[in-house]
């Protein structure tokens, strides 16, 4: 997925302003191979939680809408709040029921800057680690 620096920072911030829970949201992509986001959508934890996240079902449901009108559903994004930003495997397990969306993982491991890296997960449980690039990178 190609990202403005602007849109990856809405993310990030969005895992600062609660850094003792897992956060989560959307990002809507353009339609097409380029798949360039055009929007980052918060969503709410309904477990307010450090360990998971869950969006709550009409919630995700008028994201995904959102996400089509404005091309598609790009990726679910969430946060670790103690460590590495890399799929656990409830993060895997979720992500069987939604092929070809990425998983951006924002890790704010203490006493580190926060690190955000992207992941396709196929429903056999493979993960891949994808690039975050800029537009026109």
């Amino acid at each position: 997925m190609k990202i403005s620096p602007e849109l990856l920072q809405e993310i990030v911030q969005h895992a600062l302003e609660d850094p003792g829970n897992e956060v989560c949201g959307v990002v809507a992509v353009s339609d097409g191979d380029e798949r360039e986001a055009v929007r980052v959508l918060r969503a709410v934890n309904l477990h307010a939680s450090p360990l998971k996240f869950q969006i709550d079902g009409e919630e995700l449901l008028a994201l995904w809408k959102q996400c089509e009108e404005l091309g598609e559903l790009g990726a679910i994004y969430h946060s670790h709040v103690r460590s590495a930003p890399y799929p656990s495997q409830t993060d895997v397990n979720f992500a069987a029921n939604w092929p070809d969306v990425e998983w951006v993982i924002v890790g704010l491991a203490a006493g580190r800057e926060p690190e955000v890296r992207s992941y396709l997960i196929d429903g056999g449980g493979v993960v891949e680690e994808v690039p975050l690039d800029e537009p026109g990178g």
